[in-house]
């Protein structure tokens, strides 16, 4: 998978390749969760007004879900245009249909200013934004990985896992400053759209860097070879159904973790725990932090043991976490809930790390691209769009342990997944 030195033009060094796979899902994630932050706090207002404030909430999570009904179509279109005419291209492709989506949404008029088209105008960019990243994220990883020397395969394929909490990072500080340098009248009003606006600057910043990087050695292998298949995804669903659904299951519980950590947890933790806004998202930032600490510390020990071995062990802390959700979310002061933060994040970052190695391991190069993508995507159908729906629905029904017990169970499938297979050469 990995090629040699000799493989790589001059201006595919090292460093910069890794920045290019870093800098674009950064940008991605920083997009994705603008919308997800602004899908908690802003959209439930001005995109879906109604009596009930906890029905426009739902409303709201409900296009934030469309995404990653999008990302499957995203991953089939832009997954063939990578196997068939290469990485770079098509990673070029996705951002811009990613940015582009997001810039369109900081333009919309509201529901008090067009009624029902702009949650439908709002629904079709979310749409826009799953497109783009459905095609962003397999394409950086084989950009990591297929560049990768023996020995340093996790190493390289954690880079563009560290676009998650950087991006992030990003958009929940930009939504921080945003609120402590204006009043809620002008935030609700105006100030809420220039995260979106302003993501056009990074977008112009990726599609610079990705623009001078060459097709990794993988594909040209593939060219010289003629191994090219003419229909990638069929080839996926038709010769390697068993590793699209191993790889699909083996994703599940980082998404519903990630998700709870995130969209949930601020959502249950601003009307429900009385925290405000801010508050709940200085405490977030920290939590992210940790996100972005055990990213490469999972990714070094999986090169070391087997990537396979460290998913097993970093389920095995989900489903610990996920009988202590209750207990430790309420727990009553402020230094509790970062306690459950730091704890569910960090943790979340110990399976993440080697996520995208361990899904590009499972396919040949011919349908990496497609495979592995089609493979994070659907993960991200049966956990991350359904997770802050559900768990909303769960704590209002049944409590917040009926929260954590979602968790387990969605981490026990990942784990039969993950034993399911032989852990996969660490060179």
């Amino acid at each position: 998978m990995a090629g040699n030195a000799a493989d790589l033009s001059a201006a595919n060094s090292k460093w910069r390749v890794l920045f290019a796979s870093l800098i674009g899902t950064t940008i991605e994630f920083f997009d994705f969760y603008i919308y997800a932050t602004a899908a908690v706090l802003v959209f439930p207002a001005l995109f879906f007004p109604a009596g009930d404030p906890a029905s426009s909430t739902l409303q709201s999570l409900a296009t934030f879900a469309l995404a990653f009904l999008a990302r499957p179509i995203g991953s089939a279109v832009f997954g063939h245009f990578g196997d068939r005419i290469g990485r770079k291209a098509t990673l070029v492709a996705a951002l811009l249909t990613m940015g582009l989506s997001t810039v369109a949404i900081g333009l919309l008029p509201t529901h008090a200013q067009w009624g029902v088209a702009a949650p439908a105008l709002l629904a079709l960019c979310r749409f826009g934004q799953g497109l783009g990243l459905g095609g962003e994220w397999g394409g950086a990883v084989l950009l990591a990985t297929e560049n990768a020397p023996p020995g340093k395969r996790a190493w390289y394929g954690m880079f563009p896992q560290l676009g998650a909490p950087l991006g992030f990072f990003l958009a929940t500080g930009t939504f921080l400053l945003l609120t402590e340098a204006m009043d809620d009248a002008a935030f609700f009003g105006w100030g809420w759209r220039l995260p979106f606006l302003g993501s056009a600057v990074l977008v112009f910043l990726g599609l610079w860097v990705r623009l001078s990087i060459n097709e990794t050695p993988a594909f040209r292998r593939v060219l010289e070879r003629q191994e090219r298949v003419r229909v990638p995804m069929l080839d996926v669903l038709l010769r390697h159904p068993r590793a699209l659904l191993v790889g699909t299951v083996s994703a599940l519980a980082t998404f519903v973790l990630f998700y709870l950590m995130t969209v949930f947890a601020l959502s249950w933790g601003t009307s429900q725990l009385g925290y405000t806004r801010e508050q709940f998202l200085w405490m977030q930032m920290a939590g992210v932090v940790c996100f972005g600490l055990t990213i490469p510390l999972a990714a070094r020990y999986a090169d070391r043991v087997g990537r396979r071995r460290m998913m097993v062990l970093a389920t095995l802390a989900i489903i610990a976490f996920g009988l202590l959700f209750a207990p430790l979310f309420v727990a009553g002061s402020g230094a509790g809930v970062l306690l459950f933060l730091a704890l569910g994040l960090g943790i979340m970052g110990l399976t993440y790390g080697p996520l995208g190695t361990i899904l590009a391991e499972l396919f040949p190069a011919e349908v990496r691209y497609s495979g592995a993508s089609l493979a994070f995507n659907l993960s991200g159908i049966f956990g991350a769009s359904l997770a802050p729906y559900v768990a909303t629905w769960l704590a209002g029904r049944y409590g917040l342990a009926s929260v954590g017990g979602y968790l387990v169970v969605a981490a026990a499938l990942t784990l039969l997944a993950l034993l399911s297979v032989p852990d996969p050469a660490h060179d």
